[in-house]
């Protein structure tokens, strides 16, 4: 468990502030403040890790901060630590602005403690009127229901507030300084495969890296990649993937020949594109030092169809090996890459990643099927979750292997796992139940090979997708819901009608009777794009506070009103949540610009 990318993993840095009058008053707040400030690290320590497997670290104010000199030590203390993330604590009164964190950049919350004996609430709500007042959108924590002075147990709703911001807030950390690896450019005419810069500058601190193709095909050419593990890849691969059925015309069909080209061209591919992202230490070794250094990308896309599939075999392959939380080197964290460079379905698949540390899905957003429909196609019903209707989530490259549904929890449930707790009878059931079919020579004269598998069990998931507005700028969507295991009979029949040599997952959003979730249709009738990032997990409520870190509205949801946790100062642009949520958002704009 290793970062692999260049740069500090951001720490958590914890402010316990204090009333500042001596000779009695502070002295007697001492261990008290120190104490929650403790505890709070040991809950975000306890409970989080980085999608590498690392372990959150938090740092501590060498002192309680009772005026503006401890303020700027600690301040001087976050700096060389690394912090990314600034979290202030308190029990009592303090002097508001002259305690508060005035570091700009950082994602800021403050947790006031509720009790009768010292005013932490009053501190807190003035805390955050200053913080509002300078521009510092600020999250505010404060416990309902009264605790002793003395208690030092978290509530469960102070401990759901802190997790929450704590995870998003080192999600936009994480995220600051790294890199857009945009393979190609556009594919086909799709909006969000024209990667726009600024976006990702302004937004979400990222740099955007262009390469051409072409670059892969010289790094085929001239053999720069690991020679050693291109030949235990391939041995792992001709081990164990499945090559699925043909379903090309006889006269289209490749001979054996070129399909085993094929095979080692793709796996070839899958090396390149990781070492362009990440860059690969044995490429130095082999004489080509410049190549070795890659692009420090957290995510990345390729942009294959047309001018590379029309010519050479496509991506299918090397996407979903990449965002699979394994390979021929074992185990490890999944990668976020997406079809057809879909920057926009790239960004909330790494929301989703940095979130809940697991592979993610990418899918068109294909059919909405209505149960009347499936009835006259079918001849059976739809049922339990599904029996409103389902979206069809099928696409040729992306869909990590983990969305098999083949993982399994202690009790047997389908489930996707951090990659730490994926075991080899996990990966074999992946495997297992994943076949690679030659790829439609309708869409790839090249040929290449594109996964085929149906997602199994019920899983929890979340569906969302940026896209860009003029002179709005970027909009968050949101649909939580579940995976629908549809009998193979019923399945076979609906997925031969689209094609049946890509992976499948039958998607049934949550309905509210209401707006965009008034039914399954509005929720397809109101997607945004072609393409949706799908994460394990209800996950709205996350992806709702980190948007408003970014300053990126949220334009439709599912998530439960008493889920929404933002800032304080959205509260100062109307009570209809959304609507505040936009003007919060353009009053503040991007963080970075």
């Amino acid at each position: 468990m290793a970062n692999r990318l260049i740069g500090r993993l951001p720490k958590v840095g914890i402010r316990p502030v204090i009333d500042g009058r001596e000779r009695g008053v502070r002295e007697s707040l001492e261990v008290q403040t120190m104490n929650m400030a403790k505890n709070a690290a040991r809950l975000i320590e306890e409970n989080l890790r980085f999608p590498g497997g690392e372990k959150v670290e938090c740092v501590i104010a060498d002192t309680t901060i009772g005026g503006v000199a401890e303020a700027a030590l600690c301040a001087d203390k976050f700096e060389r630590e690394g912090v990314g993330v600034s979290l202030t604590v308190t029990p009592c009164w303090c002097y508001g602005t002259e305690v508060m964190d005035a570091t700009p950049l950082i994602p800021k919350a403050v947790w006031g403690f509720n009790g009768t004996e010292r005013p932490g609430a009053v501190y807190l709500a003035a805390a955050l009127a200053g913080y509002t007042q300078k521009g510092f959108p600020t999250f505010g924590i404060y416990g309902r229901d009264v605790q002793d002075s003395g208690d030092e147990t978290i509530p469960e709703d102070v401990r759901e507030k802190l997790l929450r911001f704590v995870k998003a807030a080192l999600a936009a950390a994480q995220m600051k300084g790294k890199s857009y690896l945009s393979l190609g450019y556009t594919s086909m005419g799709i909006a969000g495969s024209m990667v726009n810069a600024d976006f990702f500058q302004d937004y979400l601190g990222m740099r955007t890296e262009f390469v051409d193709m072409v670059e892969v095909k010289r790094r085929l050419d001239e053999g720069i990649y690991d020679q050693a593990e291109f030949e235990k890849a391939m041995a792992w691969t001709n081990e164990n993937i499945t090559e699925g059925d043909d379903y090309n015309a006889p006269e289209a069909q490749s001979d054996r020949a070129r399909k085993d080209w094929e095979w080692e061209v793709v796996v070839k591919m899958t090396l390149i594109m990781r070492d362009l992202m990440i860059g690969n230490p044995k490429l130095k070794e082999a004489g080509f030092g410049e190549e070795s250094h890659g692009h420090n990308a957290i995510a990345g896309g390729f942009q294959g169809q047309r001018q590379w599939t029309d010519y050479y075999p496509n991506g299918d392959f090397s996407e979903t090996i990449l965002n699979t939380s394994f390979d021929w080197n074992g185990i490890r964290e999944a990668f976020v890459f997406a079809t057809e460079n879909d920057s926009l379905n790239a960004v909330p698949m790494l929301f989703g990643h940095l979130l809940t540390n697991t592979a993610q899905i990418f899918s068109d957003v294909r059919t909405y099927w209505s149960p009347d429909a499936v009835k006259r196609v079918t001849g059976k019903e739809l049922t339990g979750i599904a029996q409103n209707g389902i979206i069809h989530l099928i696409n040729s490259g992306s869909t990590t292997m983990d969305a098999t549904g083949q993982q399994k929890d202690a009790d047997g449930n389908s489930v996707m796992k951090p990659f730490w707790e994926i075991s080899d009878a996990d990966v074999k059931a992946c495997l297992e139940n994943t076949k690679f079919c030659p790829g439609d020579k309708g869409y790839f004269r090249g040929g290449g090979f594109s996964s085929q598998f149906k997602t199994n069990g019920q899983m929890p998931v979340t569906m969302s997708r940026v896209n860009l507005v003029k002179g709005q700028g970027p909009v968050l969507q949101i649909a939580e819901g579940y995976t629908v295991d549809l009998d193979n009979d019923v399945h076979a029949i609906l997925d031969e009608r689209t094609n049946p040599t890509w992976p499948t997952t039958w998607f049934a959003p949550k309905i509210t009777g209401k707006g965009a979730f008034k039914d399954v249709y509005s929720v397809m009738a109101n997607w945004g794009a072609n393409h949706g990032a799908i994460s394990y997990g209800h996950i709205g409520a996350d992806l709702i506070t980190l948007a408003s870190i970014l300053r990126i509205p949220v334009c439709m949801h599912n998530v439960e009103e008493d889920q929404i946790f933002r800032p304080s100062a959205w509260n100062a642009f109307g009570e209809d949540k959304e609507g505040s949520d936009y003007r919060a958002c353009a009053n503040f704009g991007p963080i970075y610009k």
